[in-house]
């Protein structure tokens, strides 16, 4: 029971983060400090776009029972890219602060989707 409260916690909170990034990388442009790291990390203006979008497929993917696994491996793949562009950028502290995100999907695949028959 503890299990499943705990995993679906975890399914809001990745969830709701990744509408939240999706949204942010649309509107990057009012946003001087992620045009700076954008910049930073090597990510051209027109690949932003993909990333909005992948940070958006990623939030309607994860509550849905089926495409629950499928979401999370995208969301550590698309954590470890940001990781592996800091670290080319020599940016170690980004990549040390992903750390943290690129638990949570792992954890959730741990987890499993909560309320789903064993």
């Amino acid at each position: 029971m503890i299990k499943n409260i705990v995993s679906l916690v975890l399914l809001i909170v990745s969830a709701v983060l990744s509408f939240k990034h999706g949204w942010d990388t649309f509107h990057y442009k009012s946003n001087p400090a992620s045009v700076k790291m954008m910049s930073e990390l090597g990510i051209s203006e027109s690949v932003v776009p993909f990333f909005g979008i992948l940070a958006i497929a990623i939030g309607v993917l994860l509550p849905v029972p089926k495409t629950y696994f499928l979401g999370n491996v995208l969301n550590a793949v698309s954590i470890l890219l940001i990781m592996a562009l800091a670290l080319k950028a020599g940016n170690h502290k980004m990549a040390l602060i992903e750390i943290p995100f690129l638990i949570l999907p792992l954890v959730m695949i741990w987890l499993r989707y909560p309320f789903k028959n064993p």
